[in-house]
């Protein structure tokens, strides 16, 4: 049987990504914006092909990227 978050096409780093969002936004604002300081991360990598590393980009703005082409291409 397949998870939910495979079925739906996300990788489980994704996953968790979106699932914390969601916790951190349902917190009081107070809460909230100490737990969104938490989640913010200066993580970089790079996809490699053929044995060579690619460019590095930053996770969050990929992030962020996937999101927005997730809701464009929902709609």
């Amino acid at each position: 049987m397949a998870f939910t978050w495979k079925a739906a096409g996300l990788s489980y780093n994704r996953y968790i990504t979106v699932a914390s969002r969601v916790v951190r936004r349902s917190l009081k604002e107070d809460k909230r914006i100490a737990a969104e300081r938490r989640g913010e991360s200066e993580l970089r990598f790079a996809k490699w092909q053929n044995g060579k590393q690619g460019d590095l980009k930053n996770l969050n703005e990929a992030n962020a990227a996937a999101a927005s082409e997730s809701v464009a291409s929902s709609s």
